[in-house]
């Protein structure tokens, strides 16, 4: 956060930069004008250094002398996310507050160590000047009385982290940047400033979004999927060496005993009558390129490379009456309620999964879980990887089973399959065998249930009021546009599905979003991109410093989340009612001025449902 005034001009006055910020309020922002304050007094606030034992820099008692603060209501006018300036009745609680706070916590800071301005939770000398998000002592702008050369320098103040000081060296200076942001639209802190229905607003400034990310699909479409191991795999640590002991909290299987193999136990579904496949299509893998016989080393080795580009790998095969499916590594896909779903269309299938100390025997019947679940069961087991130490601490043992239960349990449900649904499998030979496996484009997530109720509010704009008052074909156009303007600012029109749809919607249609058709693909396409993207988005300390750059970057991860983000909201409108579906489409858009272009849109449905 920076002043925005040129280094070469002198900075207004305090009370300059006021009369601008007045100026635009009363012609643009009137409700919002009106809840200023009046100027405190020279009394008032020579009380409030006596109260609080200080000297107010020169600037804020200018400032107070303009404004003594606003008036705490829907409207008040703020400055960015730092919210609106405080009266003298505020500085002075406010301060009181947090001082007692500090002296809670003096002993954390050792002043005599490092004399630095900010080295302590809350000094005597810090005035919070403005209200923050939460209108309380929680966060927002300080300024320090503290003699020195940091006097009059506004920081920044939040309960969650450390205090820290922002580019603005006055509140001259932050006034000023005030007064320009709404003048010239500059953002302040990632948002600009907007005059709507009388009031002054915030809003997040419109990002630049790249118009062709880095697909990662593409590139793992163009690069060669690993071969399978060599026959002899990992070398196993030599027998009675033991593996490396990692401080004195960890401890290790004894001396002279090698590592133990740990078995996999893959999550598995078994579907009655159904071909292997069949079982592919039905979990998703529609790509049939990525399909060959792989053994369970092999799918788990080519899973985790950029071949894959993040898509869970699935094996297929089959067992007397019933087809199975394991999968080997990626995000997990046997245990999501849209995937049994749609195992289960027409048949009855199991599933057996282990998560840790869980283990779950699960039965589906034609598309939906059998009976409300009265043939599952569930197998829950303590961790046994930790012991404590004869000094009383406590340690992990390394190279060993955490769930020595849920592994006994696993085995135990493996069992129970022949005697309860007549399934004799060898997971041992599916593990070894060379079973027809491919990559899975997931199939899209349900919607979440609290998401599909309208909402009053989208980003403090009053969503009900406008859908309580405006008649629903004027709504569905003016919503329908909004998505259009939503899927051209993310790129989304580039692709002819989208086009496709949105051509339908314009002639008065509903597109149908039928699953592993054209548009549910695209859709599940830029879910996957998205995902695998996401890596980039992450912080980069969480990267391993050795490994090789990442083929995408944050610019990237951001363009396709942004497309999902819209596909999620084309498919909202396809399947919700406009309410809660316009809830989507608002919260996504990307533009700043979208009240604005949504009003033009409420003109322009209105013209258009009223025409013969």
């Amino acid at each position: 956060m920076t002043s925005t005034s040129a280094a070469a001009v002198p900075l207004p006055t305090v009370e300059d930069s006021w009369a601008r910020i007045d100026a635009w309020l009363s012609e643009r922002a009137p409700a919002s004008y009106a809840l200023l304050r009046p100027p405190a007094s020279p009394a008032e606030i020579a009380d409030a250094e006596r109260r609080l034992e200080v000297t107010f820099p020169p600037d804020l008692v200018a400032s107070l002398r303009c404004h003594n603060g606003v008036v705490l209501s829907e409207g008040a006018p703020a400055f960015a996310f730092n919210g609106p300036f405080s009266g003298l009745t505020d500085i002075v609680d406010n301060a009181l507050f947090l001082r007692s706070v500090g002296d809670e916590v003096a002993d954390e800071y050792d002043e005599e160590e490092d004399e630095s301005e900010l080295n302590a939770y809350w000094r005597h000398e810090w005035l919070l000047i403005t209200q923050g998000v939460a209108r309380d002592a929680q966060d927002g702008l300080f300024v320090t009385c503290r003699a020195g050369e940091d006097y009059g320098r506004i920081g920044r103040y939040f309960n969650e982290d450390a205090p820290s000081f922002t580019g603005w060296t006055s509140l001259r200076a932050a006034l000023s940047s005030f007064a320009e942001a709404l003048e010239r639209r500059v953002p302040v802190g990632g948002r600009v400033p907007l005059a709507f229905d009388g009031e002054l607003i915030w809003e997040e400034a419109t990002p630049t979004v790249k118009a062709e990310p880095v697909s990662l699909l593409g590139l793992a479409a163009r690069t060669p999927e690993p071969e399978p191991a060599g026959p002899a795999g990992p070398a196993e640590p030599a027998r009675g060496t033991p593996p490396a002991v990692w401080s004195g909290a960890l401890v290790t299987s004894g001396l002279g005993k090698p590592w133990p193999q740990q078995v996999p136990q893959p999550d598995l579904v078994f579907a009655e009558g159904l071909s292997a496949e069949e079982l592919l299509l039905r979990v998703g893998v529609v790509e049939r390129e990525t399909v060959r016989e792989r053994t369970h080393a092999h799918a788990e080795r080519a899973a985790r490379s950029l071949w894959a580009a993040s898509r869970p790998l699935v094996r297929a095969g089959l067992c007397g009456d019933w087809g199975f499916l394991t999968q080997s590594a990626g995000t997990k896909q046997l245990t999501r309620p849209e995937v049994l779903r749609r195992l289960a269309r027409g048949t009855r299938i199991v599933t057996l999964t282990k998560q840790g100390p869980e283990v779950r025997l699960t039965v589906y019947a034609d598309g939906l879980p059998y009976a409300q679940g009265a043939e599952d069961r569930v197998v829950s087991s303590p961790r046994e990887d930790y012991v404590r130490l004869p000094d009383g601490t406590e340690a992990q043992a390394l190279g060993v089973d955490p769930w020595p239960g849920s592994t006994a349990a696993y085995a135990d449900f493996l069992t129970e399959l022949r005697s309860r649904f007549g399934i004799d499998f060898s997971l041992d030979r599916a593990l070894a065998e060379m079973l027809p496996s491919g990559l899975v484009l997931p199939v899209l997530e349900d919607l979440p249930e609290w998401s599909c109720r309208p909402g009053s509010y989208v980003r403090h704009f009053d969503l009900g009021a406008l859908v309580e008052r405006t008649p629903a074909p004027r709504l569905r156009t003016a919503m329908a546009a909004q998505l259009r303007r939503l899927i051209a600012e993310t790129g989304l029109d580039s692709y002819a599905e989208i086009s496709q749809a949105m051509t339908a919607m314009d002639r008065g249609e509903t597109p149908a979003l039928v699953a592993d058709e054209p548009l549910d693909v695209r859709m599940r396409t830029l879910a996957a991109e998205a995902a695998a993207a996401r890596p980039a988005g992450g912080p980069t300390w969480q990267r391993d410093g050795g490994a090789a750059p990442l083929p995408s970057t944050p610019d990237d991860f951001r363009a396709w989340q942004l497309r999902f983000d819209a596909a999620d909201a084309l498919r909202r409108f396809l399947l919700l009612p406009v309410p809660v579906a316009a809830t989507s489409i608002l919260h996504h858009r990307l533009s700043e001025d979208w009240r604005s272009e949504l009003a033009r849109d409420l003109d322009t449905a209105t013209s258009t449902v009223e025409s013969p």
